[in-house]
């Protein structure tokens, strides 16, 4: 259960649906697999193209999935009218993400009106176990009034 309750009672089904309009994690393959008020967690699994020169997970596919999943664990709080941003992030990439599998687990820290603070712990999987590989601290902007779509510059003529 969580300890936070949703400005938006369509939250789950609002997060999916902006989730699935991210190319950047369609182009990686990544899923979204748990959505609750504050708490989101996205996984992908390894693809040699997602690897660095050692065959670990490049250090940009382990940032990709822990800002989305912070970012979206904050906008699943945020008011229907609203929209997320990334103001900042630091990430310490804690061991090398050998594995099979990696899982962002996005959980909110502190939800504001304006900027909201998250925590993420991404975690490779490999030989059946989850070992921490990375840990985020996210700062996120409430874009209140702010549609979820497209900017208007990004529009198609």
């Amino acid at each position: 259960m969580s300890r936070f309750t949703p400005k938006n009672p369509d939250f789950a089904a609002r997060v999916r649906d902006s989730f699935d309009r991210q190319g950047a994690m369609a182009h990686i393959g990544a899923e979204m697999t748990r959505v609750d008020p504050g708490a989101v967690d996205i996984a992908v699994t390894y693809r040699p193209e997602l690897g660095q020169q050692h065959g670990y997970f490049h250090g940009g596919i382990v940032g990709m999935i822990a800002d989305s999943a912070g970012g979206y664990a904050a906008f699943s709080l945020m008011p229907a009218d609203a929209s997320v941003l990334t103001v900042e992030y630091k990430i310490n990439l804690l061991a090398p993400s050998d594995g099979t599998r990696l899982v962002a687990k996005g959980r909110v820290t502190k939800p504001g009106r304006t900027l909201s603070v998250c925590h993420v712990d991404v975690f490779v999987e490999r030989d059946g176990h989850e070992h921490l590989c990375a840990t985020l601290l996210q700062t996120l902007m409430t874009m209140t009034g702010k549609s979820d779509g497209l900017a208007s510059d990004k529009k198609k003529s």
